[in-house]
């Protein structure tokens, strides 16, 4: 039954992966990633990592994803002319493919398995530690340095992000919250006493 549902979640990923790059309208592309992810989830809860798989549910599938098809949604893209100008660079990615699996074929040609490669990969399992705790001690333990440098580079990457992004116009009005807080109530705001059939 694990080795059924391994294939069976496992078939749904290269699948899902396939169409979301294949399919011509954006949403389905989406709802074809969700699926991806919610099958990649199945994998990880089959190898016994929950935390993981829930993880990669709430985040990418509830925040992620819903974002991405909220935003194809709703803007207006012309996918057609999209299409024209990825047509430009067709051959160039054309060759750059072929490149690629040009190396991966070298690669995979002299590849060799160690005697010992199933047991280095295997994930040593704590009977008394449950999976969030020992996620924890790894990450907070004997990673810490490189954990806080990693959110160290997302920091630098979202400030430059909005200092490259952020554009001072002159002709735009901006709100001065000084000036709305120091203002005087007396002249801010003027009565009129309009007569009865007459306008402003």
């Amino acid at each position: 039954m694990m080795a059924l549902a391994f294939y069976l979640f496992a078939i749904c990923v290269c699948v899902a992966g396939f169409m979301v790059v294949m399919s011509r309208n954006p949403v389905h592309s989406v709802l074809w990633l969700i699926l991806a992810f919610f099958s990649a989830a199945g994998l990880f809860i089959l190898q016994g990592a929950e935390f993981v798989a829930l993880l990669l549910v709430v985040v990418y599938v509830g925040a992620v994803a819903v974002l991405f098809l909220f935003v194809v949604m709703m803007l207006d893209v012309d996918f057609a002319k999209l299409k024209g100008e990825l047509a430009r660079y067709l051959p160039l990615a054309i060759i750059i493919s072929i490149v690629l699996i040009a190396q991966l074929g070298i690669v995979y040609s002299n590849w060799a398995s160690s005697d010992q490669a199933e047991a280095l990969r295997a994930a040593p399992i704590i009977e008394s530690v449950q999976n969030t705790h020992g996620l924890g001690m790894i990450l907070y333990d004997r990673y810490l340095l490189i954990f806080q440098l990693a959110g160290l580079v997302l920091l630098v990457a979202m400030i430059g992000a909005i200092v490259l992004t952020m554009r001072h116009r002159r002709d735009i009005k901006r709100q001065n919250v000084l000036e709305q807080m120091w203002r005087d109530p007396a002249k801010t705001m003027e009565l009129k006493d309009v007569k009865p059939g007459q306008g402003l």
